[in-house]
């Protein structure tokens, strides 16, 4: 729906047809690249492959005029302008960015509450009259941003060693 949207902010149309069409597009990439955790080298490309097939079935849809009243960024049939490549880029780019962040907190969160889980129905399913040894596997880590993997938490001036002035 984002993308009839954009669409149609562009002054393209969209029929019924083609939208069906692109919904069944898109969930069947979403489909197929679900089950497990992908990063963004695989995000992207999955991505700018879903949106090329997109232009190019709201394009045949809708037969831009030379000079297009509502300024549809098309020059002309299925060749986008540069404007449009642009904007195709940037969706593609801050769309992959949004969803591989999200998938990895979901993921890490799933994980984390698996290992919890584990734990409760270890301490609680277990018959009174057997001893507990309970394992417990690491928690796995927390999710760093990639920019401040390198900061050094330390606060203040650095510090210099002073000379003892004996006098």
């Amino acid at each position: 729906m984002l993308s009839v949207l954009a669409h149609r902010l562009g002054g393209g149309t969209v029929s019924a047809p083609m939208m069906a069409g692109g919904l069944l597009l898109a969930f069947g990439a979403a489909v197929a690249a679900s089950g497990r955790e992908r990063p963004l080298a695989v995000i992207l490309p999955l991505l700018g492959g879903v949106q090329a097939v997109l232009h190019v079935l709201f394009s045949l849809g809708h037969a831009p005029a030379v000079h297009d009243a509502v300024g549809h960024m098309h020059m002309s049939g299925l060749a986008p302008s540069m404007g449009m490549l642009v904007a195709h880029v940037w969706a593609a780019g801050l769309t992959a960015l949004w969803l591989a962040r999200g998938e990895a907190a979901l993921w890490g969160l799933l994980r984390r509450l698996a290992v919890r889980l584990r734990l409760v129905l270890v301490a609680y399913l277990r018959p009174m009259c057997e001893p507990v040894v309970v394992v417990v596997a690491p928690e796995p880590g927390r999710l760093r941003s990639a920019l401040l993997a390198s900061a050094v938490p330390r606060r203040g001036p650095p510090y210099t060693q002073v000379p003892l002035l004996s006098g």
